[in-house]
Parts: C-alpha cells; structure tokens; sequence
C-alpha cells in the first residue's frame, strides 16, 4: 500500500500559482521597459548573447525541483509488510439518498452537502469499526463495500452526487436490502443501518425491508434530511427550479412520518436533521451504544521510506539549473538545445 506520511505538506504546492504569476509579471514588466527604449526588434540584434529562452527553461527547472521537494517532505511510504490485527468495533452500512430533491437548499447548503458534511464527521468519530457507503434514488448501489478504510470511505464520500443513480425515485426498501447483504457473516458484531433521506416519492416496502433487518438483529437509524415546509428543487447553476407538467415550481418536503415509520420498523432511531448538529450527536451517541466485537482486518504494519530517488531528481535539477546560463554561451553554442 503506497500512502504519504505527512500529506499537510502539499499545501505548500499552493505557492506555486504565485511564483508563477510573479515570474510572468516580471517577464511582461521587462519586456515594457526594453520597448520604452526603443523598438524591440531594432534593440534586440543589440543584445546578441541575451537568451529568449533560458530564464524559462531555468524558471521551469527551478519549479519542477521545489515540487520534488515538496512531495519529498511529504514523506512517500510503501507498505511492506501486512499483519491481520483484531480490533474492537461495529458494522455500520450508510445508505445515502442521492435523488434529485436533495438538492433542495431548505438546509444549507443543500439537503445532500449537508448529508455528506455530517458523515464526514460521523466518519471522524469512528475508531476500529467497519463502514460501507450505499447511494440510493430510484435503484440501490454499493459505492464502497465495507472496510476500515476511513480515508477511501471520506474520498467516495465527497464524490457523490445526484447523477450517480441515473433511475429517480426512493427505493428505500433496495437500500436495506443490498446493505444486509454487504455486512461480514460475523455474527458477534453490532450491526446497524443508516439511512439517509428526505423520503420523497417513496415507492417500495421500507418498512418491510426494515422488520426483516431488525429480526435478524440489525437495527435501522433513519436521519431525515429536510424541513417539513420543503424548498423548491434547484436546477444546477441557471438560478432556476424544477417545474411539473402544469409549470409550476415543485416543493420537496421531508416526510417524517415514512421514515419514522421505517425506524420503528427496524428497532432504530429517527432523528431529523436540520441547519444545527443536533441529529449528529444523536448519531454519535446511537453508535457508542452498540456492542463492540472483535474485528478482523488486514492493515499494513510496516512502511519502507520512498523519498530518495525524489531528493535524488531534486538535486539533478538544481545542478542543471546551476548549468544553465541566462546569456548564450559561445563555447556550447553548437550543443547547447537552450542557446535559442
């Protein structure tokens, strides 16, 4: 497994744009002072060891050293060594409605941001257990199949959107049903569902598919995502909203009473979720509760330092960037690619 121990560092690639926007400024500032003398293809045979090209191609070299560097203090490490390790935790399979009328902006900054910022920090939360990630519309699909790996489980996380599921709809019910069929078969875990939803056009038996989890001994949380008075469904970035047959503007709202209905269903808790973290704390707190068990997972438990051949390359483009001249160089003027 390849990962960066100190991955804060690439922040410092941010500098970049800048340096380059500062090279570029100065190129066109030197440039205006040399036409304020006169005409520049009058004053340029005047300077005939000037480069055109060299103070590019060393500005190049320079930049393409500091981002080795950079990556190089980032500290590349690659697994070598693999341990199965038992660790004390739950099973917890997310299903996140992704249907158009999560985005609906009744919470800020829309029904499904809001969603995906509060798993971000659910995710946070969570210590040696095991989560899968479920997007659901009219149909059901598993976006990551349950692991101990936070990090991979926050990248899908921030990548979802609405267009994922091409069918529109609620299937609440497929959701339930696909993450029961994603838990280990390890019976001595905690297992629970959660599900995500505003439950707008609900169009299967939910609560059917969540007696069924809650009697094989997995409860279903329901967060309801939404305000009751609803908000009109944007339609990307044109500022206008999603119209019926008759062209009237649609207003989504939350339905309560299906996903209460869904979580008493399947022993769990219903929570609605709102502009406050009121239903994350909630969340939390459902989840602290749960029996933790021996957890089996496969993790990397040796690393071996991969940052020398990037010092290596840094060190090559600093000593070429010492060789190579702002001015033409008349004994290398035959070899030189750069005396242009």
């Amino acid at each position: 497994m390849f990962r960066f121990a100190n991955p804060e560092y690439f922040y410092f690639l941010l500098v970049l744009p800048l340096l380059w926007g500062v090279y570029f400024y100065g190129a066109w500032k030197n440039r205006r002072n040399l036409a304020r003398m006169g005409r520049v293809e009058i004053l340029e045979p005047l300077m005939p060891n000037v480069s055109h090209y060299k103070r590019g191609v060393k500005f190049f070299v320079q930049q393409l050293a500091v981002i080795f560097l950079i990556v190089m203090i980032a500290r590349p490490q690659l697994g070598s060594k693999i341990e199965t390790v038992k660790r004390q935790g739950v099973e917890i399979m997310i299903a996140l409605d992704v249907s158009n009328s999560m985005l609906a902006e009744d919470i800020t900054p829309s029904r499904l941001e809001r969603s995906k910022l509060m798993l971000a920090k659910l995710l946070d939360e969570l210590d040696n257990d095991k989560v899968g990630l479920i997007v659901f519309a009219g149909d059901a699909y598993t976006q990551l199949p349950i692991t101990t790996d936070f990090v991979s489980a926050k990248m899908f996380l921030s990548n979802i959107s609405t267009e994922m599921v091409p069918t529109q709809g609620t299937a609440i019910g497929r959701a339930i049903d696909l993450a029961m069929k994603s838990f280990t078969p390890d019976e001595s875990a905690d297992k629970a569902i959660i599900v995500i939803t505003d439950g707008e056009n609900h169009e299967d038996d939910a609560v059917a598919a969540a007696r069924a989890a809650a009697e094989r001994g997995v409860k279903v949380d329901v967060i309801g995502i939404g305000l009751p008075q609803g908000a009109p469904i944007p339609m990307g970035r044109s500022g206008e909203f999603r119209k019926d047959r008759s062209g009237n503007v649609v207003i989504t709202k939350l339905n309560e009473q299906m996903g209460q209905e869904i979580a008493r269903a399947g022993n769990g808790l219903y929570v609605t979720a709102d502009n406050t973290n009121a239903a994350l704390r909630a969340l939390i707190s459902e989840v602290r509760k749960m029996k933790k068990s021996d957890v089996e997972s496969k993790v990397y438990s040796a690393y071996d330092e991969q940052f020398m051949w990037l010092a290596a390359m840094a060190l090559a483009l600093l000593l070429l960037d010492v060789f190579v001249l702002d001015t033409k160089s008349k004994l290398m003027k035959k070899v030189n690619f750069f005396d242009k």
